[in-house]
């Protein structure tokens, strides 16, 4: 006999690890006892030594699939082995003297055996809209401090009726210590005005049958809720909640329903039945007949937001309903996803027809995390709900934080080897999620026990990340937008040496005080230089040419940066202009001749804006972001010829010159081409350019390894074009995967080149 302490770092805490562990030892007929210790897992085990040995292998290889082992330590114990004392869970221990910073598992959605309880109706949790065991359910939503434990969540409130406090203490149950179970005798319960339970849920399906809009309290928030299937209803959510075309996501009951609706292939049918169950940007399927989705809900659009449902509460709406459902944020707006019941009923009081609502507190707000395929490549776009804060690995010794940027806003947090990203908060200029901001990354420091030794932030002196980041008693690291994106991929994949980056996004503050997003970077995690980039132009009225595509393309038109290449004759941009405004269009004249609020930029997404305003596809827009995504909708998969383009020598940099792309898009435009054509000859020209700017850094010395970061990335056509061309010249290509690759990755590049600065020096 010999007994042996041990220690499991990683997500192991409300995901089923001690009852894992319990049975582990129990088949190897081993003593002992494990608990949960702050934000890690430990414990002791005696018997025979090959026992402990394959005990051992299996904490590191048989966890439950919630689980994610970190690290495993093994040290002989000073105590002698007890005999035939069995196997125990314990109650979580203090904090120990040498912590670590802690993880704080995500949500999990509902998994098939629950699923199969809830529609059964011989089993006691039927129809029970909060089931869950210990592979599914609440987590980061609910819980307030940690080691994870019932009492440090927010069910607490409910104590346990017999039945659950005997499967809670049952080893053979698969609720063995879930912290959050429940059943309709003592757990929480659905309201509807005075309506309780299955009334209350009837009530709601019959809103939505009858055309109106529910606000229901998800596990991160509150969600508002219609027929995908009516255009009235649709059309009047977009009107009370002030969103004239983004598109909305919608539920569906199966993969089945989702496969009729969008094309479907391996990646994304894994993606869309993980337990993270995000929404999933997918094709649309030819629809022939009537379509069961208003057109309302993806206007424009060959592309649709999908999920399957996350709860068991979904899953009854969509049983009873037999019909997709929009499943959209419960805010105005840019605002934050509301959680508090008495703001909801305040907030979407002159959205919703009716709460269905219910007694378990959200104490963290977490939208639904949004993701993509390409081919095998899965991106993220938004990391929430399901996602965050599950860590990510980063080389990190000192503690660090990463305030951030202005759109798309996350902050991250990092220590012990792992970056732990908050979620995903929005736009910072909105004051209630500024709030919701400093709130999150109060609540999340505590909970992993993260107290950053220096902060790193954005250049922008206007982001209110970094106004908020000069405000804190700490170190404060500047890091520029570009390089952070750039590293942010870098970080991921592990890159530790220099790598050539390329960044496109639509601004960020330069180094040089010009504003910059066009750009290739020779860079490594501490350091950068610029070696090439997009020729800038002016933007009119600066934030004005980005809500309005058409101001960006006058700028671009009328004082691109003078390259050697003749700007478009004038009869070429006659078609353009005389369907504008006459007097915005002298107005902006007058503003370019005199360079009078008008900053230029190297931006490839203004660059997307210009053309989608010459094709006619958008002079407006009311989400940011809006062009570029018409643009590659009108793209489609067309075949096209590329457009005329050349690279420059200009200072010292290569230099993309759009003139003759524009030159040429307006010429062909004139012949008679196609807009969806001339979108799809857009996307392979930056292809092209992208590959020659890349091989012109690398014929001078750069590295073969190619990091791609920036919001334009998220374009598919894009992206796959890029990645083509530059695997074609035998370089190694990464693109971010877990971190988004928008500026909601931006806090984790911020991060990683805090970590790499502060190692330098040491």
């Amino acid at each position: 006999m010999m007994m042996r302490q041990f220690r499991v770092y990683g997500t192991v805490q409300g995901v089923g690890f001690r009852p894992f562990v319990y049975r582990t030892a129990a088949e190897l007929g081993l003593d002992g006892w494990v608990a949960n210790v702050d934000g890690h897992v430990e414990g002791e085990v005696a018997g025979p030594p090959p026992a402990i040995d394959e005990f051992a292998s299996r904490l590191r290889t048989a966890a439950p699939v919630l689980a994610r082992v970190r690290r495993v330590q093994l040290a002989d114990s000073a105590r002698q082995a007890a005999y035939r004392t069995g196997f125990h869970v314990r109650h979580s221990a203090p904090a120990p003297a040498d912590r670590t910073a802690r993880e704080v598992p995500p949500d999990a959605a509902i998994c098939e055996a629950c699923l199969h309880e809830l529609r059964d109706p011989a089993d006691r949790r039927h129809r029970y809209p909060f089931i869950n065991c210990t592979d599914c359910g609440p987590r980061a939503t609910i819980v307030e401090d940690l080691p994870y434990d019932r009492i440090r969540t927010t069910m607490r409130r409910f104590p346990l009726c017999a039945d659950c406090a005997a499967e809670y203490a049952d080893p053979a149950d698969r609720r063995f210590h879930a912290e959050p179970i429940a059943c309709p005798v003592c757990g929480p319960e659905l309201a509807w005005e005075e309506l309780r339970g299955e009334a209350a849920l009837q009530a709601a399906v019959k809103t939505v049958v009858g055309g109106g809009i529910v606000a229901l309290k998800g596990l991160g928030g509150y969600q508002l809720v219609c027929d995908a299937g009516d255009p009235a209803a649709v059309a009047e959510l977009r009107r009370r909640k002030r969103r004239r075309t983004k598109p909305f996501a919608v539920m569906v009951r199966d993969l089945g329903t989702a496969a009729r609706l969008a094309r479907i292939g391996a990646t994304e049918r894994g993606v869309l039945t993980s337990p993270e169950r995000p929404v999933v940007l997918l094709a649309r399927m030819p629809w022939h007949g009537s379509d069961p989705l208003a057109p309302e809900v993806h206007p424009g659009l060959h592309r649709i937001g999908l999920f399957l449902p996350t709860t068991g509460l979904h899953h009854l709406l969509l049983d009873d309903l037999n019909r997709p459902l929009v499943v959209t944020s419960g805010n105005l707006g840019e605002e934050p996803i509301t959680i508090d019941d008495e703001e909801a009923r305040r907030v979407l009081a002159g959205v919703a027809d009716g709460f269905l609502t219910h007694d378990r507190p959200i104490r963290s707000r977490y939208d639904d995390s949004v993701v993509q395929c390409t081919g095998r490549t899965r991106i993220t776009v938004r990391r929430a709900r399901g996602l965050a804060p599950a860590p990510l690995p980063l080389l990190v010794n000192e503690p660090v934080a990463g305030a951030g940027a202005q759109l798309k806003h996350t902050f991250t947090l990092a220590a012990d080897g792992q970056a732990h990203l908050g979620p995903h908060t929005g736009d910072l200029a909105d004051a209630a999620t500024h709030e919701a901001f400093l709130t999150s990354y109060d609540q999340l420091k505590r909970l992993t026990g993260i107290e950053p030794v220096a902060l790193a932030h954005d250049l922008h002196p206007g982001y209110l990340s970094t106004q908020w980041a000069e405000t804190q008693r700490l170190r404060r690291i500047p890091v520029q937008h570009h390089h952070a994106h750039v590293a942010a991929c870098a970080a991921e994949h592990g890159v530790r040496g220099p790598f050539l980056g390329v960044a496109y996004d639509g601004l960020g503050l330069g180094d040089d005080g010009t504003l910059w997003g066009g750009e290739i970077l020779v860079a490594d995690l501490s350091g950068y230089r610029r070696v090439g980039r997009f020729a800038t132009a002016p933007l009119p009225g600066g934030d004005a040419a980005v809500r309005h595509p058409s101001r960006a393309a006058l700028g671009r038109l009328l004082g691109g940066e003078p390259l050697g290449f003749p700007r478009p004759y004038p009869w070429l941009t006659r078609s353009f202009t005389d369907r504008l405004d006459p007097a915005e269009v002298d107005i902006v004249r007058t503003m370019v001749a005199r360079d009078v609020n008008c900053p230029r930029a190297s931006s490839a997404g203004r660059l997307f804006d210009t053309v989608a305003a010459l094709l006619g596809l958008a002079d407006r827009v009311s989400y940011e972001g809006e062009a570029a995504v018409l643009l590659e909708a009108a793209a489609g998969d067309e075949h096209a010829v590329p457009l005329a383009h050349r690279v420059v020598r200009a200072q010292g940099l290569w230099v993309y010159d759009p003139a003759p792309t524009l030159a040429d898009l307006l010429g062909r435009q004139a012949d008679g081409e196609p807009a969806a054509r001339l979108a799809a000859a857009f996307h392979v020209t930056l292809g092209l350019v992208t590959a020659d700017l890349v091989a012109r850094a690398v014929a001078e010395g750069a590295p073969h390894t190619v990091c791609l970061g920036g919001g334009c990335f998220v374009n598919r056509r894009l992206l796959t074009e890029v990645k083509r061309r530059l695997h074609a010249q035998g370089l190694r290509v990464l693109v971010g995967g877990q971190v988004p690759v928008g500026d909601g990755g931006i806090s984790y590049g911020q991060a990683a080149v805090a970590a790499a600065r502060l190692a330098q020096e040491r």
